[in-house]
This record gives C-alpha cells, sequence and structure tokens, in this order.
C-alpha cells in the first residue's frame, strides 16, 4: 500500500472554511472608514476691509503675483528672482516638502502586504538529554541501559529558505486614515514651501527698501553738511572782520559736526541691511555693489493697490492653506488611531524549504519538491484589554485636532490683522508723505532766506542755525517716510499672500542639490514630480514610482 501514490484528498472543512473567511476578509476590505471626515473649519471672516472705501483701494484680486514689479525697479526684480533661486531657507522648505512626498510613498505600502521576505538559514542545534519535548531525554532501555534516541547524537543541522508575507487588511480603514494624513502633511510642507517664498520676497524687497532708504538718508546729511559747512566759513569770515562775535563761528562748528556724525551711524544701518541682504541671496556679507549699484532712488509705490476681499485670503495665504491641511492631517489620524479599538483581520502565508541530517535525511534534501513547507491563513487581532488606553489614545488625538482647528481660525485672524496694518500704514505715509514734502519745501525756502539775511547782516546765525536744523530733520524725515510707504506697501502684499505664485512646477529644489541628493540615494521619480495632492480614499492608491 505504501508503494501506490497518494490520493487526492478533498479540503477539509477547515480548508473551505479558510478560503471563505480569505474572500469574505477582501471583499469586506476597504469599505468601511472609522473616525471624522475633515470638513474645512470655520473661520471669522469680516465682509469687507476697512479701508474698502478709500479710492486708493481696489477691492479686485491683485492681477500680478509679481508684485514687486509695480515699483518699476529691475534691480528689486533681478533680487528677488536670485533669492528664489539662491536662498538656503527656501531649498530647506523645498527638501521638506520631497521628505513629506516619501513618507507619502511610504505609508500608501501599508495598503498591501505589510510584510514580504525572501528568507534563509543553515542551523547547527544541539539539543539538551534532560529536555522531553527533544525526544533525547527518554526512560532508559532495561537491555543496554541507554536513552533509545531520534538522532545520532545530540546535535544535527537545519536548513531552510523561500518567503513568507503577512497582509493586515484594513478593514476598519487605519491605513487609509494614515495616507489621508500624510497626504495632508505634503500639502502642508508645500504650503510652507510656498508661505517660505512670500516670506523671502517681502524680506528682500524690505532689505532693499531699507538700503536705498539709507542712501537717501546719507545724502540728504552729506548734502546738508556740505552746506554747513559753507555757512561755517562765511560765520568764520565775518568773525575775523569783526562783524560778528566768536559765537557764531563755535555755533556753526557745532552744527557742522553734529551734521557730520549722523553719518557713520547711517553707514552702519546701509551695511547691515546690505549684509542681510547677501545672507538672503545665500551669499557671504558683502555691500553688493555688482547686484545695487552706485545707488537709486527710494522704490516709489503705485497709487492704487488691489487687494480683493477678505475672504481671498483663504486661498491665497499659504500659512493658511499649511494650517488647513495641519488639521486635516490631524482629524485622519483620530480615525487611524480609532480603528485600533476593532479586530484587525490578517492573512499570512510561508512557502519554503526544510531539511536536517536526522537519520536517513541530508541538506542537500532541501531541494526535493518533497521538502516543501506550506502554511497559510487568516487571523484575527483584537486588544479588547487595551480598550480604555486606545479610547485615551483618541480623545488624546482629538484634543490634537482641536487645537489644530483653534490654530487654523487664529491664523485667519491673524491674516486679517496684518492685512489691515499694512492699509493703514501704506495709506497714512501716503499723507505724511505729502504733508512732508510741503514741509521740506517751505524749510528750504527759509533756510535760503535766512543765509541771505544773515550774509546782509539783517539778523542772528540762530535763524540760520535753526533754518538749517530744520531742514535736514524735515528732509531725513520725508526719507525715513517715503521708504515707510514701500515698506507699507510690501507689508500689505506680504500680508496678502502674495509671490508664491511664481513658483515653477517641480522647481522646489536647486538642480545641483537634486543632484547630489540623487547621486547619494535613489529617489527615483520622486525629485523630478510636481507634489500633489491624492485623494486617500480612491480606489486603488497610485503608489509613486522609485
Amino acid at each position: 500500500m505504501r508503494d501506490q501514490p497518494p490520493r487526492p484528498r478533498a479540503a477539509w472543512p477547515g480548508q473551505r472554511a479558510g478560503r471563505a473567511g480569505a474572500l469574505l476578509l477582501l471583499a469586506m476590505s476597504g469599505c468601511v472608514k472609522v473616525g471624522p471626515d475633515f470638513v474645512r473649519p470655520e473661520a471669522p471672516l469680516a465682509a469687507s476691509w476697512l479701508a474698502a472705501d478709500d479710492p486708493r483701494i481696489v477691492t479686485s484680486a491683485p492681477e500680478d503675483p509679481a508684485w514687486w514689479q509695480r515699483f518699476d525697479d529691475p534691480k528689486l526684480s533681478s533680487l528677488i528672482q536670485i533669492a528664489q533661486q539662491q536662498n538656503p531657507s527656501v531649498q530647506i522648505a523645498g527638501v521638506r516638502v520631497l521628505q513629506a512626498g516619501a513618507q507619502l510613498a511610504a505609508t500608501i505600502g501599508d495598503l498591501y502586504p505589510q510584510k514580504q521576505q525572501l528568507f534563509g538559514e543553515l542551523t547547527y542545534k544541539r539539543l539538551s538529554e534532560h529536555d522531553s519535548s527533544s525526544g533525547l531525554a527518554r526512560d532508559v532501555a532495561p537491555e543496554t541501559g541507554e536513552r533509545p534516541s531520534l538522532l545520532n547524537d545530540n546535535s544535527f543541522w537545519l536548513t531552510q529558505f523561500g518567503l513568507s508575507a503577512s497582509w493586515e487588511l484594513d478593514l476598519w480603514g487605519k491605513f487609509r486614515r494614515a495616507i489621508e494624513a500624510s497626504d495632508a502633511s505634503l500639502m502642508a510642507s508645500l504650503a510652507s514651501y510656498d508661505d517660505a517664498l512670500v516670506s523671502l520676497t517681502a524680506q528682500v524687497a524690505s532689505a532693499y527698501v531699507n538700503i536705498r532708504t539709507f542712501e537717501e538718508r546719507l545724502r540728504i546729511a552729506r548734502e546738508n553738511a556740505e552746506a554747513q559747512r559753507e555757512t561755517l566759513n562765511l560765520a568764520d569770515i565775518r568773525f575775523r572782520n569783526g562783524e560778528v562775535s566768536e559765537t557764531d563761528t563755535e555755533q556753526a562748528k557745532s552744527e557742522y559736526a553734529e551734521t557730520r556724525s549722523q553719518i557713520p551711524q547711517l553707514q552702519i544701518g546701509l551695511r547691515q541691511n546690505q549684509h542681510a541682504l547677501s545672507i538672503l541671496l545665500g551669499r557671504p556679507p558683502s555691500n553688493l555693489e555688482d547686484l545695487l549699484g552706485s545707488g537709486g532712488p527710494i522704490p516709489a509705490a503705485p497709487p492704487q493697490v488691489a487687494i480683493g476681499i477678505p475672504a481671498d485670503l483663504l486661498r491665497r495665504r499659504p500659512d493658511i492653506r499649511s494650517a488647513e491641511q495641519q488639521a486635516a492631517a490631524q482629524s485622519a489620524l483620530i480615525g487611524a488611531t480609532k480603528a485600533e479599538l476593532y479586530p484587525a483581520f490578517s492573512l499570512s502565508g510561508t512557502f519554503g524549504f526544510l531539511s536536517t541530517d536526522i537519520g536517513n535525511s541530508d541538506l542537500s534534501d532541501a531541494f526535493d519538491w518533497k521538502s516543501r513547507v506550506v502554511t497559510i491563513g487568516p487571523a484575527v487581532v483584537w486588544n479588547v484589554l487595551n480598550y480604555g488606553q486606545i479610547t485615551n489614545q483618541v480623545r488624546a488625538q482629538d484634543a490634537v485636532f482641536q487645537q489644530a482647528i483653534l490654530s487654523y481660525q487664529n491664523t485667519v485672524l491673524q491674516a486679517q490683522q496684518e492685512v489691515e496694518d499694512g492699509l493703514a500704514s501704506f495709506l497714512g505715509n501716503q499723507e505724511t508723505v505729502a504733508l512732508l514734502s510741503e514741509a521740506v519745501a517751505a524749510a528750504r525756502r527759509s533756510v535760503d532766506l535766512a543765509a541771505a539775511q544773515y550774509r546782509a547782516g539783517a539778523t542772528a546765525y540762530t535763524t540760520v542755525l535753526t533754518a538749517q536744523q530744520n531742514l535736514l530733520q524735515q528732509q531725513d524725515q520725508l526719507a525715513v517716510t517715503q521708504g515707510s510707504v514701500a515698506q507699507g506697501l510690501i507689508s500689505l502684499y506680504r500680508a496678502l499672500g502674495g509671490g508664491w505664485e511664481t513658483r515653477e512646477a517641480g522647481d522646489l529644489v536647486r538642480a545641483d542639490i537634486e543632484e547630489t541628493m540623487a547621486k547619494r540615494t535613489d529617489w527615483g521619480g520622486l525629485l523630478q514630480e510636481e507634489p500633489s495632492g491624492r485623494d486617500a480614499a480612491a480606489s486603488p492608491v497610485p503608489v509613486p514610482a522609485f
């Protein structure tokens, strides 16, 4: 009978039940996602801006995303272009987008068999004679006084190889919620990159305006110092001729020295802003003569500006979009954690070959078809004893989600404040410039009259001194306020979230950085792909190429 080939056996009931259960689990997989579905939180938004009725404000959406071109300054446009390509902080934000994309790709992999392994083993074992499970620890045979054994001695070799896989089915949406969270995190990182562009553009423009403002203030100080030197010479001549007392000369010297003392302080401010701009451009500190030239006027702001309506901030402001996506990611984590409250169904299996050198067997028998080892079947794990702990973890995730909602709402409120502050600065300083221009014209006329009267001996030097000091003060204040008008417009555009729209698709990291990363690590197509949101609920979920 042993020589007859084995008869095929019908599947036993356990096998049929296992197959049916596996098919049932496969059919049910992906049907349910526990936890909340994210909806954009409500946020307090004003119906219109406080200065909406001002004729200098247009409530249509900004037409040109490259808002800095409204200053009509080619050097400023060139500086912003260089900074967007070279600034280290922006490059860091770009690499973080790549990191989030790789994390999303790894998370998507959990939808498929989580464990897929090839294995191989060659093991030497020595068994204890006192281990009843080894077959060595048996009663002594009365005929020989020896212990019978299934082995030739206490040791043997074992070899096995094959493959194994384990697949936890996403019955409750644990993995799909995790994908939603990773996808939202990717979108948040992309929004953070855009926010870095917005901040960088505003910082470059602000530093440039500061430099031009300091240059103008230096010009004013030197011009007034030269005029005061001429007045000092006149006072000295009149003193030598006995026309006036030495008091006039000393007062003139004091005024001349005081004006010149302002020049080093202005030079300090100029150099510090040049150094700050250098860092923004990704360069060591320098005076940037090759980019700034020998000087230039303070950028003039346009008389009107288009700012849209408050509701546009939800779309335009990258930090608001980032806060929204962070809340979406946290919402998904509630569901991923809540899924741990339910039973986890999985399928696992192993196929391989095993052989030993026990008895008549040999290690080379591992390549014999009869040496195959197959295990397959479903399993279920339910953390019922950890129910309270997991429930508290869900509560903790929900609390973090509520914090994210409040953070989003606060970001929306702060954005509106920043816009209103920028508007107030832009509009108010325009009015101040108009008044100071009148004051400077009057002060210059006063200086001319006082100087002429002093030459004619019709007035005291104190009149000239007061007029010159007033002129210097008014001119300096006018230059500062002209810079403040430009700074107000920069702050306004930054508050509106302008500037990120100019980024090029897929150009988040410089080519040389991508090349370095590609040489160090196999990034597949992730370095060339443009990050985009995926519908994590869609099926099947696309797997990024590697």
